[in-house]
């Protein structure tokens, strides 16, 4: 998606004028008086999300109107200006005063202007704004941009993004920042030691595969990042009823995240050494596929019975985590679109992230709030440590009862992370249901931009 930011000067650039109720009086005071009857013609009272635009003598846009919730609102939306490229006329724009927050509804603004457009048009018309004086505008640009790419990874219906599209897209982006690029495909996982992710993906015919690419200075702090490209998740032979499965395409939204963050940490120069992980796989249904109650030894060496062929995701991810503690990274954080208790607990907006460093998750907070990318952290709760056990391996993929499922899944890839890596574990949606201001329908990029901010704060 092109920027939807003007880089020079644009003097006849149309003012909008952001107001409040506590504000509306004072600003209604300051129109001209056809404006104000205009404003009071239609019943303009400054209601969050309330677009008018006001016209010119000529017959131009002179100005628009837009509500926003109240200063000191608990509801306020610091996204609400997301909205305004799906309501303003085709033009340039510029904010005449500021919003509650300008920088996140420059944001906002680029966020909203956001299509999946790859089979049919656009259908926004060209709206441009000015950027706010004093934004970061590169920066905005640039998390915009890797939004658009992990809205487009996960949009892509799965006819076109399977196993081998996934890692074109990854060698594309490596290629672009110059990042060494590599794959391990099909029957080759399991000479090279990586046989939960061939087990999960042998029943399709669209080979498994596991992507790795390296960027960045070798003497600079390793960071690794995994996510789960499940590309279609049928459930395997413990099959999701249909409607589990109508969206199954956004499976590899946590790779698809993990790619926009690395687009961002290498579009900004970042001092680390960069690691990204991915084992993209499809979940099928066949005669060769892996069943309930069988057993794999992992990459780490630990046994796993299969308890449902359904909690496939967290099987993937235990050997791409297993290989990356072997180079002992200084952060290693994994994403994936992993279990609907997380859904249960904090709906689609607000995902559950877990770790152990008390330092990293209150940054990791500080910056979600900051960057109104939500995270909650869940705890890690040692007691219920057990529930993964198996009679007749080291452990089981799927505990039986119906407590609990993300922080037991986040226990169980736990046990595939070395006791001295910082770990960061991020169970997200990787979709928006309902259309929202900045969050078109769709695939959704969510934690990416909380922590490549985190990482910028520490790696700059």
């Amino acid at each position: 998606m092109p920027s939807v930011f003007e880089t020079a000067p644009v003097p006849s650039a149309i003012p909008i004028t952001f107001a409040t109720k506590a504000t509306w009086d004072a600003i209604r005071a300051g129109l001209a008086a056809e404006n104000r009857q205009f404003a009071l013609a239609n019943g303009f009272a400054a209601k969050p999300g309330a677009c008018l635009t006001l016209p010119s003598a000529d017959g131009h846009i002179a100005q628009v109107l837009f509500g926003l919730e109240d200063e000191t609102s608990k509801s306020r939306d610091l996204f609400r200006p997301g909205a305004l490229p799906g309501l303003l006329p085709p033009g340039v724009y510029r904010f005449a005063n500021a919003p509650h927050d300008a920088r996140l509804a420059a944001l906002a603004f680029a966020l909203g202007s956001y299509r999946f457009s790859r089979y049919r048009k656009n259908d926004l018309p060209n709206v441009r704004l000015v950027p706010p004086e004093g934004v970061d505008i590169a920066d905005i640009a640039r998390m915009a941009e890797a939004a658009t790419l992990a809205r487009d990874l996960i949009n892509t219906p799965s006819n076109d993004m399977g196993p081998e599209e996934l890692a074109l897209a990854a060698a594309k982006l490596a290629k672009r920042f110059g990042a060494d690029f590599s794959a391990i495909v099909g029957d080759e996982l399991t000479r090279q030691n990586f046989p939960l992710i061939h087990a999960v993906g042998m029943a399709s015919s669209r080979a498994p595969r596991l992507i790795d690419f390296t960027w960045g200075d070798p003497g600079h702090p390793k960071v690794t990042l995994v996510g789960k490209g499940v590309c279609f998740d049928t459930g395997g032979l413990d099959l999701k009823p249909s409607s589990g499965m109508l969206i199954m395409k956004k499976d590899m939204g946590g790779a698809a995240n993990v790619l926009a963050l690395a687009q961002m940490v290498m579009d900004a120069k970042l001092k680390v050494r960069l690691r990204v992980l991915i084992p993209a796989v499809e979940n099928a249904v066949a005669g060769n596929a892996f069943r309930p109650l069988d057993i794999f030894t992992s990459r780490k060496g630990l046994t796993v019975e299969i308890g449902n062929t359904d909690a496939e995701g967290r099987l993937v991810l235990a050997d791409a985590l297993a290989l990356a503690c072997e180079e002992k990274p200084d952060l290693l954080i994994d994403m994936g679109t992993l279990t609907g208790a997380a859904r249960v607990a904090l709906g689609p907006d607000l995902p559950p992230f877990y770790t152990n460093d008390e330092t990293l998750a209150l940054d990791v907070a500080a910056h979600a709030k900051a960057e109104n990318d939500p995270l909650w952290r869940l705890p890690l709760w040692p007691a219920y440590d057990s529930w993964l056990d198996s009679k007749v391996a080291n452990l089981n993929n799927a505990p039986s009862g119906t407590f609990a499922g993300s922080i037991t899944c986040a226990l169980f890839l736990q046990r595939f992370v070395e006791d001295t890596t910082r770990w960061l574990h991020v169970d997200i949606y990787g979709w928006t249901p309902s259309a929202k201001p900045a969050r078109p329908e769709g695939g959704e990029c969510q934690a990416a931009r909380a922590i490549y901010k985190l990482l910028g704060e520490r790696y700059a």
